[in-house]
């Protein structure tokens, strides 16, 4: 059935991307993005931390730098639905690098001290905002994609996944070693990634296109079309609720891995970077095997065994005596948020109506990521020996809850999907 954009003109058949224009036009612009994203994540709270010292800032740094993240992802959503996928992403993106830029220059002009703590911190809230323009801009296009490609759609979704997680290889390890040699340096680097990141934006494919309606009228309106559907899609709801748990304890892992690896283990920035990067490449291992084991297994068996997977690791990782054993953990806790990833993401792609695809990616991210901020607000008010127990906990809870989401979604039969279509 034809999809109606404001043009007047069907768009299902004509914005179907061939396979040969897959990287140009799909994977290409999602890299240069989930590297800038990458980036701006993992360097914001190590910028505090160098020029600071301080575990409190640096939790505050996360949480401000994701509280904003959050809070434009339901007009994200709606500017995608309305304007199109490609120009949300170029203006994100080319904002971005110019915000950027302005900063490394402000760091270089101000003494050190609180002026250059109030410039990180903004710096950390506005990327943040237009990073997720630009994400959920990458999401949807990769959802249309996906959809029309109905023999494999976990395929599509678990290279778009590999991508990010590339991204998250290079990224952290990248901005670790660019702390080290200067501010300045990792923000001009960050600053090109964004430009590139907005020229290769405008390849993006065209998304459908929603009308605009009185009744669906600004963000308001999105967030009532994406809840309605996600009401509609219970299996959905459910895989979303489990992983906003696990998502509260990798944002623990997160915020609080800069104070413990260079206050307690007594490492370097370059060494929070480095084992975030040996913890993307376990990630791209594990979804390697999952695009795998979904030619053998449906979703459901493939969710379970990466559920265990972060579940084990978030509990034992509080008992790690060295930097190798923290980083193995890290590593093992992020192969099974990989999986989970694969998982929640095929079976989101292939029940949302293309017509509210834009609103229900926005608010399904939205209630993703709701923990992250909750994460840095609860670092900042930890001491740090006491963040082990705070960490512990929270590794009890998505335990819990994987556990009985899993058990809950033992037969339904959206999970059967991939396996009912080989």
């Amino acid at each position: 059935m034809a999809i109606t954009v404001h043009e007047d003109r069907p768009v299902g058949r004509h914005a179907a991307v061939p396979s040969g224009s897959l990287f140009r036009r799909i994977y290409a612009p999602r890299a240069s993005d989930a590297l800038a994203f990458s980036m701006a994540t993992y360097a914001m709270p190590l910028l505090v931390l160098a020029i600071t010292g301080s575990p409190s800032l640096t939790g505050l740094a996360f949480a401000l730098e994701w509280t904003p993240r959050i809070a434009a992802f339901v007009p994200a959503g709606n500017a995608v639905d309305r304007r199109g996928a490609a120009i949300v992403c170029f203006i994100a993106s080319l904002g971005r690098a110019a915000v950027v830029a302005a900063s490394a220059v402000a760091l270089i002009m101000l003494p050190r001290g609180t002026a250059e703590t109030a410039v990180v911190l903004v710096l950390a809230a506005v990327t943040g905002t237009l990073s997720q323009f630009g994400f959920v801009a990458n999401e949807a296009v990769g959802a249309v994609v996906t959809r029309r490609d109905q023999a494999r759609p976990h395929g599509i979704q678990a290279v778009l996944v590999g991508i990010d997680q590339t991204a998250t290889v290079v990224g952290p390890l990248l901005a670790g070693f660019l702390v080290l040699a200067g501010p300045e340096w990792m923000l001009g680097c960050l600053s090109a990634v964004s430009l590139v990141a907005a020229v290769l934006g405008l390849q993006l494919p065209p998304t459908p296109l929603r009308a605009a309606r009185a009744d669906a009228a600004g963000n308001n309106g999105a967030l009532r079309l994406g809840l309605r559907t996600l009401l509609a899609l219970p299996a959905l709801g459910w895989l979303v609720a489990g992983l906003a748990c696990s998502n509260l304890a990798l944002g623990l892992l997160q915020s609080a891995s800069p104070v413990i690896v260079v206050k307690s283990l007594g490492r370097s920035s370059a060494d929070v970077g480095a084992m975030w990067s040996a913890a993307a490449v376990a990630t791209l291992l594990a979804i390697t095997c999952c695009r795998l084991a979904l030619t053998r297994l449906d979703l459901w068996g493939v969710g379970v065994v990466s559920a265990t997977l972060a579940s084990a690791a978030g509990l034992a990782i509080t008992q790690a005596p060295s930097y190798v054993s923290y980083t193995v953990l890290i590593a093992m806790f992020m192969a099974g948020d990989g999986g989970l990833t694969v998982v929640l993401r095929t079976v989101r792609s292939l029940i949302i109506p293309p017509t509210a695809l834009g609103a229900t990616l926005s608010l399904t991210m939205l209630l993703l990521l709701l923990p992250f901020p909750a994460a840095g607000i609860l670092v900042a008010l930890t001491p740090p020996p006491h963040l082990g127990n705070v960490i512990l906990a929270c590794g009890l809870v998505q335990a819990a809850a994987l556990g009985t989401i899993f058990i809950r979604l033992r037969n339904e039969p959206t999970l059967r999907m991939v396996a009912a279509r080989r």
